[in-house]
């Protein structure tokens, strides 16, 4: 099996990257594998504590538990986008990606399994099936899937480079300052939460890291803003936010507290996808209607304007 690094799991130790892709398997169980020389990074023998960067190769022989078996669960998916190397669809608030070594059902992944099979990529496990780049379980919005590894390679390839265009709706805490902003702050792996990512200089290993904003509307208490990620860093958005004293609206983790109107969470929206399909290099866009989360806080502080 071959799995190809991206941005979502650079920065993190070889030992821990596939324990988190093989949750059946224990930790010392997959460092004994390494340690014997049995997964190689980019052709190379690494100890289990080597950091890994975008675009290593690890390959290794099956380490799955044969006696592991996720369950396909027939749960409807809005398909956006569709042909015979891949597809999008609009994945809803509240669902994971991809199951995680304490849930293994009701993610994107076991519905993909019902529907597709095996006719889904296997670059980054079983775990995985079809899984070129993630959302947070509380972000809603278009996510591209694989339905062979030559549409993942190729996908992921464009967003190493940066090729294709990704593009969030959020509502944020205060009153943003400014029309426009470009947020050029590094990020990595917060020192001491390690659930968390955080700004950390480019010397401690932060990446670099890029959001353009653009507010859309403006109330008292809450700012309506367009935001183009030129990177993808896990939880960029998020941590760019907070970091600018404006998290996203309800987003615990990052420090914005429960607002008042009542959401699942972050109030954020991948709404739009700018990419080039497998084999023909067309270009395909995509856009959608801001969700039920976006639409209700906005609700509430429009109506409170002009009462």
């Amino acid at each position: 099996m071959i799995i190809i690094v991206d941005e979502n799991d650079e920065n993190t130790r070889l030992d821990s990257c596939l324990a988190d892709m093989f949750s059946d398997i224990s930790r010392s169980k997959i460092q004994s594998c390494i340690k014997n020389g049995k997964v190689l990074v980019n052709n190379l023998v690494k100890k289990p504590a080597y950091v890994l960067k975008e675009g290593d190769k690890i390959e290794f022989d099956k380490l799955e538990n044969e006696q592991l078996i996720l369950k396909p669960q027939n749960i409807d998916l809005d398909i956006l986008y569709e042909d015979e190397n891949m597809l999008v669809v609009n994945k809803p608030s509240g669902m994971l990606t991809h199951p995680t070594s304490n849930e293994l059902e009701n993610t994107l992944v076991n519905a993909l399994l019902f529907k597709y099979g095996e006719n889904l990529s296997n670059i980054n496990g079983e775990l995985r099936r079809g899984i070129v780049h993630r959302l947070d379980r509380n972000t809603s919005g278009l996510l591209m899937v694989a339905k062979n590894n030559f549409a993942h390679e190729f996908l992921a390839q464009q967003i190493k480079e940066h090729k294709i265009v990704k593009k969030y709706r959020a509502v944020l805490k205060g009153n943003y300052n400014g029309d426009d902003d470009r947020i050029e702050l590094p990020i990595g792996r917060h020192p001491k939460q390690h659930h968390k990512m955080a700004v950390v200089p480019v010397c401690d290993g932060g990446k670099e890291s890029v959001t353009l904003l653009k507010v859309l509307e403006r109330f008292k208490e809450v700012t309506y803003v367009d935001l183009t990620l030129v990177t993808g860093r896990t939880h960029q958005i998020r941590v760019h936010m907070s970091y600018k004293k404006h998290p996203v609206y309800n987003d615990t983790l990052y420090g914005a507290g429960q607002g008042r109107v009542k959401t699942e969470e972050q109030v954020l929206q991948s709404y739009y996808l700018k990419f080039a399909v497998p084999v023909t290099n067309q270009i395909v866009e995509l856009s959608i209607e801001p969700d039920e989360k976006i639409n209700k806080v906005l609700s509430y502080y429009r109506n409170r304007r002009n009462s």
